[in-house]
């Protein structure tokens, strides 16, 4: 357990003694406050879920040792008000809100859950929206006027590699690259540059300038794809968790509604 950061434990302590039973044996007994050895269970099982450590004496032990001290340290703190100071109280409710919400959202889903069904239509649905898009493989040389740009792309009709020219692109990000952008579907740039690149063939370059917020651009296709659809067993986990996400605020929009908020 000496391996694990602090910080995680320490998390791990907070929600687990949220979260834990109140009745169960005792851990030990600090100023006559009993502390359960249930807490010392879930703390390990957390710790083991998230991969973060196996069960051993040693890191039950160091559990346990924690546990006395935040016992020891919220004695205090209460003997000395801070648990009636303003500030304490809100946290407080905060923290019991998010612990009680998060719960029913997590029994929501337990009864509610996303069906293997559902993550296929949706899969579709998105495999129907990528049908027919294209991906490109651009470069681009970024100049402040348009004069600028139009004497990059006069000197690219004399022979010029684009390549070259591109070192001097006021986009630093990608001049020493050439320009590179790597691949990218239009609907990845502004809609303006987007437009000065999508009727071009792999190869081409932009006959005239290209004007955005940014400036003005010379664009080069160098290469174009129809776009990859990932397998569903690829993004199945993503698709599950965004449905998840889609029926929680479903939920959460109808209760609202069933409220009476004045």
């Amino acid at each position: 357990m000496t391996a694990k950061p602090a910080r995680l434990l320490f998390a791990l302590i907070a929600a687990a003694t949220l979260a834990a039973p109140a009745f169960a044996q005792n851990l030990a007994v600090v100023n006559g406050k009993a502390i359960p050895t249930s807490r010392v269970d879930a703390i390990v099982k957390q710790v083991v879920a998230q991969g973060q450590g196996q069960d051993s004496p040693q890191l039950r032990e160091a559990i346990k040792k924690d546990l006395i001290a935040r016992e020891v340290l919220m004695q205090e703190a209460i003997k000395q008000g801070y648990d009636k100071k303003p500030d304490v109280k809100q946290a407080l409710d905060s923290a019991r809100q998010a612990i009680v919400v998060n719960q029913l959202a997590r029994d929501y889903i337990a009864k509610n859950p996303v069906t293997d069904a559902e993550i296929k239509a949706e899969y579709d649905r998105f495999a129907k929206t990528q049908s027919g898009e294209k991906e490109y493989h651009l470069r681009h040389i970024l100049t402040t006027t348009e004069d600028e740009a139009k004497a990059v792309i006069a000197k690219l009709k004399g022979g010029a590699k684009f390549e070259d020219l591109a070192k001097q692109s006021k986009d630093t990000g990608s001049a020493a690259n050439g320009g590179d952008l790597d691949w990218a579907a239009p609907s990845a740039f502004p809609p303006e540059f987007a437009a000065g690149f999508t009727k071009l063939n792999k190869g081409q370059v932009t006959e005239t300038p290209v004007k955005t917020g940014a400036g003005f651009h010379v664009i080069k296709v160098d290469d174009v794809r129809a776009v990859k659809v990932p397998a569903m067993d690829e993004i199945k986990s993503q698709i599950a968790e965004s449905l998840t996400q889609t029926k929680l605020a479903a939920y959460q929009e109808e209760m609202v509604k069933k409220a009476k908020v004045q």
